[in-house]
């Protein structure tokens, strides 16, 4: 089933202005001083007292690692008390814990092959599959692939799940999100394609693969899709699209199969962006009280599940993803060079 919802586009992009835009994006470049300037002066921004119940009033931000191009894509690993994350531009996935430290994890992450001058290389969002192996958004190489090796000893050996609709490539697989039932849900925006990629997809789609690998495309009216996250009981999927016209958040209704039956509008952004704070939609994951943490416009926008916007945790950076521990009593986030964590209640 497709979802031809909301604001169907009118004008295509170019996908090469999409690819430069998203470089924008993306990968704001900010002076080191009025970096770390920002970092330190990072504080929670508390629109309502329901943020209290969630984030102490007395929470600071500490900078784990810096010195990436763009970090992307930070997932929990509970069995081995650390984090992996991306980044893009560098093909590289990164590991930190808090015994060992940041250390190099997997190289060619997205991309195997030669070329030098691909922007966005490497891998983007990861998750771990049912049976416990990576499974990642591979901008380089156009697809979501799962890794051959094992989570401790990995290798740049990959299996393709998606990477052709309907007889033409991808553009370039930038998140995703697993159903209990073994369907993964991904977004599919130009972010990681070059000048020269040759393209005929003429929309970025949301995709549905099943465990048959079965890929459907059941939306296609969103400029931008990103982010992409299910709610705690599966009964909804939220989608972010980080387009610069019209940054938003919005959420799909599923039923018991985990079909999409019907989404809606949850909050516009649009304003936030350009006002001119940092950053757009991207990654976004969801807490136990049904809060949506949502990378965006200033930070991580705290989003309750009706659309009112509680708060936002300014990280001073434009901020591409986040990710819960096993407890949620801490969250990490990629926010531009720098790896963040902020401990919750």
């Amino acid at each position: 089933m497709k979802l031809l919802l909301f604001h169907k586009i009118k004008t295509k992009l170019p996908f090469t202005l999409c690819a430069i835009l998203s470089i924008v994006a993306c990968d704001t470049p900010i002076k080191e001083d009025e970096s770390v300037k920002q970092k330190e002066q990072s504080f929670i921004i508390r629109l309502s007292p329901e943020l209290d119940s969630i984030i102490s009033t007395s929470a600071t931000l500490d900078t784990l690692a810096e010195g990436f191009i763009w970090s992307e894509g930070p997932l929990w690993l509970e069995s081995e008390q650390a984090l992996l994350f991306t980044d893009v531009p560098k093909n590289v996935i990164y590991r930190w814990s808090e015994s060992d430290g940041l250390s190099t994890y997997l190289e060619k992450s997205g991309y195997l092959g030669e070329r030098t001058d691909k922007h966005e290389a490497g891998a983007n969002g990861l998750i771990l599959d049912q049976n416990g192996n990576l499974i990642l958004c591979q901008h380089g190489e156009r697809q979501v692939a799962r890794m051959k090796a094992s989570l401790t000893i990995p290798e740049a050996s990959f299996e393709p799940l998606a990477n052709m609709y309907e007889g033409t490539p991808l553009n370039s697989p930038n998140d995703l999100v697993q159903h209990s039932n073994g369907t993964i849900f991904f977004t599919d925006p130009p972010y990681g394609l070059d000048p020269w990629d040759t393209i005929k997809l003429d929309f970025a789609g949301v995709y549905s693969l099943d465990t048959n690998g079965n890929l459907m495309l059941v939306i296609d009216s969103l400029s931008m899709p990103n982010g992409i996250a299910l709610s705690g009981d599966e009964s909804k999927l939220y989608v972010a699209v980080s387009d610069l016209d019209l940054a938003a958040y919005y959420v799909y209704d599923l039923d018991a199969t985990g079909k999409i039956t019907s989404g809606k509008l949850l909050l516009d952004v649009t304003d936030k962006v350009k006002s001119g704070l940092p950053g757009l939609p991207d990654g976004l994951k969801v807490h136990p009280s049904g809060n949506i943490f949502a990378t965006g416009p200033g930070g991580i926008l705290v989003i309750a599940s009706d659309g009112k916007h509680l708060g936002t945790i300014d990280t001073g950076q434009p901020t591409a993803n986040c990710a819960f521990n096993a407890d949620y009593s801490q969250l990490y986030m990629t926010a531009h060079k720098y790896l963040m964590r902020l401990k919750l209640k």
